[in-house]
């Protein structure tokens, strides 16, 4: 690794596990495959989150698929921007669902009106998040964000990693009453059988078991649905007729749905997103680099990750879609293969950049069944929380004051989330609080409702608030909170090089 990576991280011990690290490069061939499968891991969230923002707008279907291969044509951009001028992460960026909730909030109001349509809505959108994704972009690059490392110790990093492994204990695709066991435990079976029992057999078990598990899931899923097992309606079914079904080459373009349009109450709630999607970012950093052995993110590092973020959540607006944000999951595909490899990421985001204009190739992993994509969450999210638990060897666990903060970040991080999903929107959830004794008038204010909603439904933002607040209030030494050993194993703001030195000197 070079000088970059691996400065300041004496005394750390880098796993076993990592086949190729953040500076190397695998042939270009093996290359393509490892990068397409850092994507693989991803893709049933970044199309789930258009299909679902496509729902609420009643999108006709041939503008749907072009609205799919928006997001992954963003992503790429994004990736290969925050991977060579951003933070330098190998993580991929993709659609976030911090961001989902205000996004619907914009679509229902703007869709209840009768003289409207997906384009007004879409617009609408466009503008709420250029406009909050600007004041993302001045907090990144003024520094605002890294200034927050200096309260950020184990003992809030560790619980909100968690959080975001457990984000996805209740998706769906996992929990669904209409479920294949079948498949989700073939995939499942599968990645373990490949990352964990197989990977000394051979190199390519280590090297590609999420891409080898989703193949053979796909293959057997499908044969069921050709030959019958498997009907239109059962959650394993694979519709193959409509992989033809749109147009082969996508038009996409900046502003394709119209020019943006800006209403404050709108960027305000967008807002309220952003600032989650900061939160789970921040815990995305701190992942990466422990699941990776390198030394913990410099605020000169997360300033300019936020910062990039902004910018390509800016260009996503421009684009036409919902946002753009460091994806967890592929964090998790690298503590399963040992591929930390930042060129791999970046020629698996140069493909899905081109592939993104291709309409079969969104129809295609549209065909995806869910019970697939939740063996998927399965593996990759577990691996997550287990990064987050290794935060916790800096800590003083016998410390009473430490147990506490990180039991009740967790407990509030699940919990408060799942109270907010009794409401189907920030408006309702509005609704509620105006009846709130004293202070109802207040907190139902929509800029206020809108806020409070986005921030508790996001359980990593929840959990690592709660955390912040009380690690940095309730008394205890620096070596108790684990600060001590942190800041040995933290990168020195001199080791991370912006890109423009670099391309300057």
């Amino acid at each position: 690794m070079s000088d970059e990576s691996s400065t300041g991280t004496e005394g750390l011990d880098p796993s076993d596990a990592i086949e190729y690290g953040i500076d190397e490069k695998p042939p270009a061939g093996e290359s393509a495959v490892l990068g397409v499968q850092h994507y693989l891991t991803m893709v049933g969230a970044n199309i789930a989150v258009p299909l679902i923002l496509a729902d609420y707008m009643g999108m006709p279907p041939d503008i749907t698929a072009q609205f799919v291969g928006t997001f992954f044509v963003v992503s790429g951009i994004a990736t290969l921007a925050q991977t060579t001028f951003g933070n330098r992460y190998p993580i991929v960026q993709g659609a976030p669902f911090s961001m989902l909730a205000p996004a619907i909030a914009i679509v229902v109001v703007i869709t209840q009106i009768p003289t409207n349509n997906w384009q007004d809505a879409i617009v609408q959108l466009q503008g709420a998040i250029i406009v909050a994704a600007l004041v993302q972009v001045l907090m990144g690059y003024f520094g605002l964000v890294g200034k927050l490392k200096r309260f950020l110790s184990p003992v809030v990093i560790a619980p909100t990693i968690m959080l975001i492994g457990l984000a996805l204990f209740d998706a769906p695709q996992i929990t669904a009453s209409e479920q294949s066991w079948l498949l989700l435990g073939l995939t499942v079976g599968l990645i373990l059988a490949f990352s964990q029992y197989l990977d000394i057999k051979h190199r390519a078990f280590k090297l590609y078991p999420v891409i080898l598990a989703l193949a053979i899931s796909w293959i057997v899923a499908a044969g069921l649905s050709v030959q019958g097992t498997f009907g239109d309606g059962h959650p394993g079914y694979v519709p193959l007729g409509q992989v033809t079904d749109t147009t082969f080459i996508l038009p996409i373009y900046p502003f394709q749905w119209g020019m943006p349009e800006v209403t404050a109450a709108f960027v305000i709630g967008m807002f309220a997103g952003v600032l989650a999607s900061i939160v789970e970012s921040l815990g995305d950093y701190y992942a990466v680099a422990n699941i990776t052995g390198s030394a913990a993110p410099s605020e000169q590092r997360i300033n300019h990750g936020i910062g990039m973020e902004g910018l390509m959540n800016v260009f996503s607006g421009i684009m036409g879609t919902s946002g753009s944000t460091s994806y967890s999951e592929n964090i998790g595909a690298i503590g399963l293969t040992g591929v930390a490899s930042r060129y791999v990421v970046q020629v698996g985001a140069v493909i899905m950049l081109f592939v993104g204009f291709i309409g079969y190739f969104g129809q295609l992993i549209a065909t995806i069944p869910d019970p697939i994509v939740g063996g998927l969450f399965v593996a990759m999210f577990a691996q997550i929380v287990a990064v987050g638990l290794s935060n916790l060897k800096h800590v003083d666990l016998d410390s009473s004051r430490n147990v506490f903060v990180i039991g009740f970040a967790m407990f509030v991080g699940l919990t408060i989330p799942e109270y907010m999903g009794n409401f189907e929107n920030a408006d309702q959830f509005g609704t509620m609080l105006e009846g709130v004794a004293v202070l109802g008038p207040v907190l139902s204010e929509r800029v206020i409702a809108d806020t409070v909603f986005v921030i508790g439904s996001t359980g990593m933002a929840v959990g690592g608030l709660a955390a912040l607040v009380l690690d940095n209030t309730i008394p205890g030494t620096r070596e108790e909170r684990g600060l001590a050993e942190w800041q040995r194993l933290t990168e020195d703001d001199e080791e991370f090089e912006p890109f423009w030195e670099r391309f300057t000197r």
